[in-house]
């Protein structure tokens, strides 16, 4: 089959597009999907990259978020079809292990999965948005919706919007009635953000967002709940981590997912304790995750943002826009 082979740890150059990788061979318990669609993701990067005290069995082949057809059938598979469209969740929750990681991901022709990781994509659920939601959308909506809980009418805002997370965090608190406010590093994607449903946009390169934030709404009282916002969405840390203290309003919380700026960053508790804030953390997903979002997309409530489909052969220059961060949303190869 045709495949994107990594056969070491290093940088773009490590990705390897091949002819005639050999075709995956299921177990009794296994089906082999046709990859219809899959989602580049930074921990694809990291990955490719290799991270400190994880091992990896070469080659790999990458591709967390993965979509297709099921073509063949293990021998104890009984619950499963072959032509059913499925999604693919990428943690295997019984013997342990990740695809694109463990096992051979997406960026390949056919993969090979447990049928346990098996969701049923619905009808109009298109397979690109679909291989668009695990890592991203699905992280987005355990850290929104199962842990923060957005209400309608609160005020939010989402450093790092413009990403797979960032955007996944913006549909999904517009569409809880929250008024969004997005923090970006260019106007253009300002703009973009706002065509999604943003109602302010802050530039953080050449704005202090915490002082945005009291323009808008006014400097965070102790006395009362007055000014600032209601949640923080910040995934970055890095220096972003103490500035978004200043922005909430007493009682505020702020939800976190990740450090992708640097997991040590200088903060103040004093923010903390005098405006009784809340620091909430959120982890990866969970399968009712994303099966809530794939009803979100068939009933029309929501759509995954994509920026540009690939095929499999520019899978090394599409993993390439998502680390210099010149993508808007989701990069999505199809085979």
């Amino acid at each position: 089959m045709r495949a994107v082979v990594l056969h070491e740890h290093g940088g773009p150059e490590s990705l390897v597009y091949e002819e005639n990788f050999p075709d995956p061979i299921p177990r009794p318990g296994d089906v082999i999907v046709k990859v219809k669609a899959t989602s580049l993701n930074y921990h694809d990067i990291f990955t490719r990259n290799g991270m400190p005290g994880i091992e990896i069995d070469m080659p790999m082949i990458c591709g967390l978020d993965v979509a297709g057809e099921i073509v063949e059938l293990g021998s104890n598979v009984n619950d499963w079809s072959i032509g059913d469209r499925v999604l693919v969740d990428p943690r295997n929750r019984v013997e342990g292990g990740l695809v694109g990681e463990t096992i051979h991901g997406g960026l390949a022709e056919f993969c090979r999965v447990p049928d346990h990781q098996l969701i049923l994509i619905p009808n109009d659920v298109t397979f690109a948005q679909a291989a668009s939601l695990p890592v991203a959308y699905g992280t987005a909506h355990r850290m929104m919706i199962t842990h923060g809980k957005i209400l309608a009418g609160e005020k939010c805002l989402i450093l790092g919007a413009s990403g797979g997370v960032g955007t996944g965090c913006v549909l999904l608190a517009k569409m809880a009635g929250a008024e969004v406010i997005v923090c970006a590093s260019t106007e253009e994607k300002l703009a973009r953000l706002k065509e999604y449903g943003a109602d302010h946009g802050i530039n953080y390169i050449t704005s202090d967002f915490p002082k945005e934030i009291w323009k808008l709404y006014d400097k965070p009282k102790r006395v009362d709940y007055s000014g600032g916002v209601d949640m923080v969405v910040n995934f970055t840390g890095g220096n972003t981590w103490a500035p978004s203290l200043k922005a909430m309003k007493r009682g505020g919380r702020m939800m976190t997912c990740g450090a992708t700026a640097g997991y040590d960053p200088k903060t103040d508790i004093r923010y903390i304790w005098t405006f009784e804030l809340q620091l909430l953390g959120s982890n990866s997903w969970e399968r009712s995750d994303l099966i809530q979002l794939m009803d979100y997309i068939q009933d029309g409530k929501m759509a995954p943002v994509i920026d540009q489909v690939f095929p499999l052969t520019e899978s090394r220059e599409a993993l390439r826009l998502l680390e210099d961060r010149e993508v808007f949303g989701k990069v999505v190869i199809e085979p």
